[in-house]
């Protein structure tokens, strides 16, 4: 495939394919932790859950196929009733809870389609906390019905004893009515912008395209961005984030930037690949997340430029 010039997706040649191929484990039998911590296993996650260690994990991500029809890579993914994919569910999620640890927190990502039944299935084994819907931008107009644009991501835990570390998820955002005090102060803002709390809608995330560094031809990548958000939120420093079907290997990546482990297993060899070769890549950015904060949506350039003009105003002691 030819591609733009400025065309920044992710590819792999015929020797990365071959090099990053020789780095992935395959599980015969009873595994320690220690020979799959911070590697991808290549394999169906059915066949490697039960040769895995029993409570080692902190946090859950589990991105699997929606029930809709898809191709990934050589694998084509067909949609079927509810309850069959509520049957389907079940059969590779109870095997996996006795990985978790007590205090373990999990997120399912879901759309519309498949969220319903991701709830149930959730309630049967673990403490729901909350629905997260994100916003995806990008989609298909549709002439008959409303545009597709969002996504859920189910939160749940193991018990009452769970990580959440809300200060490392607030949003800043611009402050269009700013408040202050008696005196004049500022309250509760700086330099045009807040901190707030995290909610349970995100619209600050901007799905991977063409022009941005983590982006691969995997057909349902999602942003580094909304990883980071889960990652923090839900672990600690050092923390084991494991991902059953990892992908193109946005949540080990996220998990490595972030100073956590992880172990990954992936059924396609393609997307393994791309995964080894974002983490051999070292890149510690992750866009729309700067200084320990996260930004809305297309304000960290104009708060860098309103900063340059305050600094510029500061040394020549006037306004321009």
């Amino acid at each position: 495939m030819t591609r733009a010039p400025r065309n920044r997706t992710l590819q792999l040649t015929a020797a990365e394919r071959a090099d990053f191929g020789r780095s992935l484990l395959r599980l015969h039998g009873p595994t320690p932790l220690a020979d799959v911590l911070d590697r991808i296993v290549l394999q169906d996650c059915r066949e490697v859950v039960p040769l895995l260690p029993e409570r080692f994990v902190d946090l859950l991500v589990l991105d699997p196929p929606y029930n809709l029809d898809k191709q990934f890579g050589e694998r084509p993914f067909r949609s079927m009733r509810g309850d069959d994919y509520a049957a389907w569910m079940e059969q590779w999620l109870q095997p996996m809870l006795r990985l978790l640890k007590p205090t373990a927190s999990v997120y399912l990502c879901a759309d519309w389609r498949s969220s319903s039944v991701a709830q149930t299935v959730l309630e049967k084994h673990l403490h729901l906390r909350n629905r997260i819907t994100w916003e995806r931008e990008k989609g298909r107009g549709a002439l008959r019905n409303w545009k597709n644009c969002a996504e859920d991501v189910w939160f749940a835990t193991m018990s009452d004893d769970y990580v959440f570390h809300v200060d490392d998820v607030k949003l800043r955002r611009r402050v269009l009515a700013p408040y202050r005090d008696a005196n004049g102060a500022p309250k509760d803002w700086r330099d045009g912008y807040r901190d707030t709390f995290p909610s349970n809608l995100w619209t600050d995330l901007t799905v991977p395209f063409w022009s941005m560094p983590e982006n691969t031809d995997h057909p349902t990548q999602k942003p580094e961005k909304l990883l980071a958000k889960l990652v923090l939120a839900s672990s600690d420093p050092g923390a084991v984030v494991f991902d059953p079907f990892l992908g193109s290997g946005t949540t080990a990546v996220v998990a490595k930037k972030l100073g956590r482990r992880f172990v990954g297993i992936e059924i396609e060899a393609e997307y393994a690949c791309l995964a080894q070769k974002r983490l051999a890549l070292g890149d510690r950015s992750i866009q729309g997340y700067e200084d320990g904060v996260f930004w809305e949506r297309n304000s960290q350039a104009a708060a860098r430029a309103a900063a340059a003009r305050g600094s510029r105003v500061a040394e020549g002691g006037g306004a321009e």
